[in-house]
């Protein structure tokens, strides 16, 4: 029995239980109806109770093996829903109420092995309120998979470029159910999507670049998501992080030269030297690269790729002032011993050298997720190395998303971007490219200079 409060009365109510499997698995219905009025007289006349309204919930009290990726469910009868609290671990849980107010149900899932309260009040059409708690335990996971955010980190200021890259310890066999798990805000329009490389990795790109000096909001709900089998995930993230000032920066292999550009204005064109080629590995990837990672010095080390010592060709080479743009080993950096080839030849390992001062002003102005255009070269950049993102166009991008949908995100969230019809098709090449991010980079670079 659970005792009632209505319309400032205290009444016995039956708890009728049972169990719902699916996705909603375990789950158990309350039915609190009211007791029939006893027969009496009052200056309101008879009521036979038809107008009170009848609130339940979804699971009820004592659940204690209730799957993590359940909801929780209030429906009320005759009236409409007034309020609901949840609380878990003394955090308030998030959920919504349909347009008639006589349905909320929990937003994300529910974190494993945690008990939760619920507190539920309705308003009949008979003017007198009903309010219901129910407490329960969601069931332990046998299997967690942990997430790591590779890129960006919590407060950091990044390139306009920037994407936000999850990478999971373990295979995700719904990757529909973790796409919808993750929220992001930004208090400048933009339109963006999720894109799956493999099964533990997913990268979210905008079409465009961000604007400059945008807001960033990312929250991954992850923990209660059933990612595959009896695995779930129990931790989530939140990260919020900035867009700096817009630099873009394009190179050009037959020019032997390098613009930067801040907020649309040149502020400086750069000599420079790139890979010599010969062999693939000595060739500069040609297309749109991000700015990864940056050290001073870095060790440029051809064992990296299975060259070492006494191997022809074999380097092992200190440099300074360096900032990688992918996963081949590739760094502009400075590089005083091919100043004299900066500017009109191309002798490097495959990194763009260029003069000492240039390197300096360079490695101090660029943030990570800087677009880094490269032309002219005869080796494209692959997706996948480093942060290649932007070398998928936009229509092939979206088709990467588990939910197959590009999102239109804002400061209240992201909702699903209307389809663009066939004959008003987006060219697939806009001005302004979207961004990437990759894992992070390793100590040692291939490229040598």
């Amino acid at each position: 029995m659970h005792r009632v409060t209505t319309g400032g009365s205290t009444v016995q109510v039956g708890v009728s239980v049972s169990a719902r499997r699916g996705r909603r698995a375990t789950a158990a219905v309350i039915g609190m109806t009211m007791a029939a009025g006893a027969a009496g007289c009052s200056d309101g006349g008879l009521t036979d109770g038809r107008d009170a309204v009848k609130l339940s919930l979804t699971p009820g009290d004592g659940t204690g093996s209730l799957r993590p990726d359940s909801a929780i469910m209030v429906q009320a009868q005759n009236g409409t829903i007034e309020n609901v609290t949840v609380t878990a671990k003394g955090q308030q849980v998030e959920g919504g109420l349909s347009a008639d107010r006589t349905r909320w149900q929990s937003r994300w899932t529910l974190a494993p092995a945690t008990k939760y309260r619920v507190t539920a009040t309705a308003l009949g059409r008979d003017g007198k309120t009903q309010t219901v708690t129910s407490r329960f335990t969601t069931a332990k996971v046998k299997k967690s998979v942990e997430t790591t955010v590779e890129a960006p980190s919590a407060k950091e200021t990044v390139g306009v470029g920037m994407p936000i890259i999850l990478n999971f310890d373990e295979e995700v066999g719904d990757r529909a159910a973790v796409e919808r798990a993750l929220e992001i805000r930004s208090d400048k329009p933009v339109e963006g999507a999720w894109h799956w490389f493999n099964d533990q990795r997913v990268v979210f790109r905008t079409r465009k670049y961000w604007p400059r000096h945008t807001k960033v909001s990312f929250r991954a709900h992850l923990s209660g998501v059933r990612f595959a089998g009896g695995a779930y995930g129990t931790e989530n993230k939140n990260i919020d992080f900035r867009i700096g000032d817009e630099h873009i920066i394009k190179a050009s292999e037959n020019s032997h030269q390098m613009w930067v550009r801040v907020n649309g204005k040149l502020k400086r064109t750069i000599p420079v030297s790139m890979g010599r080629g010969g062999l693939t590995k000595y060739i500069t990837t040609n297309g749109d690269h991000l700015t990864m990672d940056k050290g001073s010095p870095v060790i440029m080390d051809s064992s990296t790729v299975g060259c070492g010592p006494g191997c022809p060709g074999y380097y092992r080479q200190t440099v300074y002032s360096a900032v990688r743009i992918s996963d081949s080993g590739e760094y502009v950096h400075s590089a005083p011993w091919s100043v004299g080839s900066q500017g009109n030849s191309n002798v490097s390992h495959g990194c763009v050298n260029i003069s000492p001062s240039n390197a300096s002003w360079f490695y101090d102005l660029v943030y990570r997720g800087d677009p880094v255009e490269i032309t002219g070269t005869a080796r494209e950049l692959e997706p996948e190395n480093g942060w290649g993102f932007w070398q998928l166009d936009w229509e092939d991008w979206v088709k990467g998303s588990a939910l197959k949908q590009s999102l239109l995100v804002g400061p209240q969230g992201a909702t699903p971007a209307p389809a663009t019809p066939p004959a008003q098709a987006v060219p697939s090449a806009p001005a302004s490219k979207p961004t990437d991010t990759t894992p992070a980079p390793k100590p040692t670079d291939a490229s040598g200079g």
